[in-house]
């Protein structure tokens, strides 16, 4: 595919010459832009479809980028992100960041082809992130914590939250606790891990390697986590999942093999998303502020567009919601 380059080395002029040629710059004469157009037409080159007058207004859209489109807690994040938007009377273009650093996204991000950008994408590395926010394309990382001037944070106190979660399990009664994680490079993930390792040190108790397993913050993953963990042959008490999506994973393995939740062994998520309610038994979880920290990217990100000043970093808290996949035995311990 042809370059604004190869235009401009077709028609004998320099690339800036073309660029203005191209969009209808009046600096360029009529007979040197007749010159370029037909270079472009000889390429077949077609300018970007967003063309090069963004550099110079504004589009009216935000973007935001996401790990993936699909699943319950990127459409309550999404939702809440086009709720603002249309507010501000914007539009929002939503894509997945499949791929990485030559992914789409990328591509979208380097050519600043909106007014700025929200990020939940921890593929997408700090130094294309540092690079491309400005003073005119502002960015809001969510779920990652990365200091650049031009960089606001939206962050969930996702250590509290694992603390909480296993602080829970233990007040009930509970000694023998797995973690089914997250990726290993997954923000999220660690830190959730960290409260976990915290509450268990705090009561006295040790981690056991083999009860430490991955589920790579999808269903499948959770199910193929606990199926293998029952294979083992020994289960904890409990299991704290790092997110619902493999909580729900892990309640169809353990359907499958016979084991009764809670009654033989407690199961607790993280998210709260809207299906946890639903399943059986309903998920006993920590809920994620979703729609409150997308809202609030969103409402940053139009500040910053307003000229206003913000903060770096935000955070957001969890909270605790009781539902009927815990079993108190501390009582029986008693």
């Amino acid at each position: 595919m042809a370059t604004i380059k190869d235009v401009a080395k077709l028609a004998g002029v320099a690339l800036s010459t073309a660029s203005y040629a191209l969009s209808g710059d009046s600096r360029v004469s009529a007979k040197t832009r007749a010159k370029v157009l037909e270079a472009a037409r000889q390429l077949n080159y077609r300018k970007n479809g967003f063309a090069m007058d963004l550099k110079r207004s504004r589009t009216n859209t935000i973007a935001l980028i996401l790990t993936d489109l699909s699943g319950p807690y990127y459409s309550e994040l999404i939702r809440s992100v086009q709720e603002v938007a249309l507010d501000n009377g914007y539009d929002l273009i939503a894509c997945s960041s499949v791929g990485g650093r030559d992914s789409t996204a990328v591509k979208f991000l380097r050519e600043k082809r909106t007014d700025g950008a929200i990020i939940l994408a921890p593929n997408i590395r700090d130094e294309v992130l540092i690079e491309t926010a400005g003073p005119r394309f502002p960015i809001v990382i969510m779920d990652r914590k990365i200091s650049s001037e031009y960089l606001v944070n939206v962050l969930v106190d996702g250590e509290q939250g694992g603390y909480t979660a296993t602080r829970y399990l233990i007040e009930s009664g509970h000694r023998s606790i797995a973690y089914i994680s997250g990726p290993n490079d997954s923000y999220d993930s660690q830190l959730r891990y960290q409260g976990y390792l915290r509450a268990l040190s705090e009561a006295g108790l040790e981690e056991q390697s083999k009860w430490r397993l991955s589920g790579n913050f999808v269903r499948e993953g959770g199910y193929n986590a606990t199926k293998m963990m029952i294979v083992q042959g020994s289960l904890p008490e409990a299991v704290f999942y790092g997110n619902d999506e493999m909580a729900i994973g892990g309640l169809k393995a353990f359907e499958e093999s016979g084991i009764s939740v809670p009654e033989d062994i407690s199961v607790i998520g993280f998210d709260d998303i809207q299906i946890a309610e639903y399943v059986s038994p309903p998920l006993t979880t920590i809920r994620q502020p979703k729609s409150e920290a997308g809202s609030l990217a969103a409402h940053l990100l139009f500040q910053i567009l307003s000229g206003e000043e913000v903060k770096r970093e935000y955070m957001l808290t969890t909270e605790m919601v009781e539902r009927s996949s815990v079993k108190n035995i501390s009582v029986i311990r008693k």
